[in-house]
């Protein structure tokens, strides 16, 4: 385990108040997220069994259908709680993305599926995209997620509290310092913008970045709906949404609009490029 800590709502958060697994399974945002994530990354995943490294990998979300598609994957994460669900699933351990334990060159895919979302130093999130490059093998997959910088525009008027003062003030300072400071609600949190995003994962090293929005543009309709009295969104509204992500790929201008983003790169193949 590193020496390395997290802030203490960031630990708080996730320890103590959500579960991440229910977050992702059971509200329809997060079941759009989980859906796109998989469809996204098995675009890039060598095939089976390829080693994985799941960096910040809660309960084993998705180390469960990585495993299930044949992948060796190996957990890290900083909360117990995490470590010792995944561990039903896969190898879980507790660390940090900023200090892996891992050796050098040693799994054909890193992905960061959370650890960005709360990193607000850039030196932080240097840090673990470093890691990664230097874990990962040559030619090898590195995958980030994101939460988007407009992400709390959208989703706070999805409750109908945009326009108060408090709710108002707290995502204006958000669209301005990019840093949620985890004072209630939220954990402390960094909000990416898309070429930001690339920008950093280029920095560490990775060629060939593609950066998507994993909801799309109108994830935040359905998550609208499900607020509402009733039966929440139909099947048919959210598979409206996600053929809207689908379509919005080759429009980079419609990232801004999706909740989370998703970068992926590689090593050079020749690690002395």
């Amino acid at each position: 385990m590193s020496n390395l800590e997290l802030a203490p709502s960031v630990m708080r958060f996730y320890g103590e108040t959500v579960n991440e697994d229910s977050r992702l399974r059971s509200s329809a945002d997060g079941r759009m997220e989980l859906v796109r994530t998989q469809e996204l990354l098995r675009r890039f995943l060598p095939p089976a069994p390829a080693r994985v490294l799941d960096v910040g990998g809660a309960t084993g979300i998705h180390a469960e259908w990585l495993v299930k598609d044949g992948y060796d994957v190996t957990l890290v994460d900083p909360v117990p709680r995490h470590v010792e669900s995944a561990s039903a699933l896969c190898s879980a351990f507790l660390g940090d993305a900023r200090d892996l334990r891992e050796p050098d060159n040693s799994y054909d895919v890193v992905q960061l599926l959370g650890p960005l979302y709360h990193l607000p130093d850039p030196d932080d999130r240097a840090k673990a995209l470093s890691e990664a490059f230097r874990v990962v093998k040559p030619g090898g997959l590195v995958a980030a997620a994101a939460i988007n910088r407009y992400a709390s525009l959208f989703e706070h008027v999805t409750y109908a509290h945009l326009h108060t003062e408090r709710i108002h003030d707290s995502v204006s300072k958000i669209l301005e310092t990019a840093v949620y400071d985890g004072a209630r609600g939220f954990a402390l949190s960094y909000f990416h913008r898309a070429e930001e995003l690339v920008a950093e994962l280029e920095a560490s090293g990775l060629a060939d970045v593609q950066v998507f929005g994993i909801e799309g543009p109108a994830w935040s309709l359905v998550k609208a709906a499900e607020q509402q009295p009733g039966e929440g969104p139909t099947d048919e509204l959210i598979a409206s949404a996600l053929d809207a992500a689908r379509m919005a790929e080759p429009y980079p201008e419609l990232l801004a609009a999706s909740s989370h983003l998703l970068a992926v790169g590689r090593t050079p193949a020749d690690i002395n490029d």
